[in-house]
């Protein structure tokens, strides 16, 4: 049986002769064992997703000011990206598979309809009277509210207030992208269909069903409303005091899978003065304050997430979360990548 500690140094491509190696280029190829090490690493994948903290409060007046310098006929989605510096601001993404941006709307602005290739989910930051128009479905956006607009939908926003609105969009792109499966479509502005598919699924445990046949939508509900999904967690803590982690996954009211394909999604609540460790899972995973403030510890490096900031951890790696105050519990939203881990057969959680 041959030792493996024969294989602990592999070969370099400078000790490989020029002339072999301007042959290989010639011809497309490469020699793998130089780069194995660096593409199959041991124990623990190489990450590019650093832990990044991205303020409300500076980047606020910045995402203003975006108003001020372009309009939105210029801009179509006025967003500011927030770009995770360990994959290059330029790669415009916050984990491998996650894309972040903060999107402004300003009053009586539309942002017209489009479709594309990526799935996203818009989590409203600030702001009254905006709506996001789903494949017809019209649905309104108030604070924390989760709205979905899958792979191929139409979708478009308009604003009837007059105050900003600011949401948090998270998609899949950087995955659509590298799969060489990215891109858009522009329409015409939809009518708009009677009824909200979240009045339809608005008691737990009970699903419309005409001549017993449920909805065959693979996206019956667009929006999950935040004074529901706090009013379950609120619930939760009461009910079960010993429960350490108050949590729930927004899923697919008539399968319960996640909601999207590609991205898994949740809410949770610290109790006053609560410290909640979350295992090293592979995913990353993004964190977004939704009530309160909270203290993050990500291995070595910590942040101080204030109401509506935003941070997001690499895969393999514990998370420490602690609410700052001692007599209010604070909520805070997650996006991560277990569902596409689960569906590529990677998904581990290491504790």
């Amino acid at each position: 049986m041959q030792s493996h500690d024969r294989f602990d140094t592999l070969g370099r491509l400078e000790d490989l002769p020029q002339d072999y190696r301007d042959n290989l280029t010639a011809q497309n190829l490469v020699p793998l064992w130089p780069s194995l090490r660096a593409v199959l690493p041991p124990e623990v994948p190489a990450r590019k997703t650093q832990p990044t903290h991205w303020p409300y409060a500076t980047l606020r007046p910045l995402l203003i000011q975006a108003g001020e310098l372009t309009p939105i006929e210029k801009a179509e989605r006025r967003v500011l990206v927030l770009a995770n510096p360990g994959h290059g601001l330029e790669k415009m993404q916050a984990s491998a598979a996650m894309y972040l941006g903060m999107q402004l709307l300003l009053p009586g602005e539309l942002a017209p309809a489009h479709r594309h290739t990526p799935n996203a989910i818009r989590m409203v930051v600030e702001g009254e009277g905006a709506w996001t128009l789903v494949d017809g479905e019209k649905c309104p956006m108030s604070r924390g509210d989760l709205i979905l607009t899958p792979t191929g939908l139409w979708h478009e926003h308009g604003h009837d207030g007059d105050q900003p609105v600011v949401w948090l969009d998270v998609l899949d792109l950087p995955l659509v992208y590298y799969t060489e499966t990215s891109y858009h479509l522009e329409g015409p502005s939809q009518s708009v269909k009677p009824g909200e598919g979240v009045k339809a699924f608005g008691r737990g445990g009970v699903s419309p069903t005409t001549v017993f046949e449920r909805s065959n939508k693979a996206y019956p509900m667009l929006r999950y409303p935040w004074a529901d999904a706090r009013a379950a967690l609120v619930s939760i803590a009461d009910n079960e005091p010993d429960t350490e982690c108050v949590q729930v996954t927004y899923v697919n009211p008539v399968t319960g899978a996640d909601a999207e394909n590609i991205l898994g999604f949740y809410a949770l609540m610290l109790r006053p003065g609560q410290t909640l460790r979350l295992p090293a899972r592979s995913p990353a995973q993004v964190f977004h304050q939704l009530e309160g403030s909270a203290a993050v510890q990500i291995e070595a490096t910590s942040f101080t997430l204030a109401e509506a900031d935003t941070c997001c951890a690499p895969g393999y790696t514990a998370v420490t979360l602690k609410n700052r105050s001692a007599s209010e519990p604070a909520f805070i939203f997650v996006a991560d990548e277990a569902p596409l881990h689960r569906k590529l057969g990677v998904y581990e959680n290491r504790g």
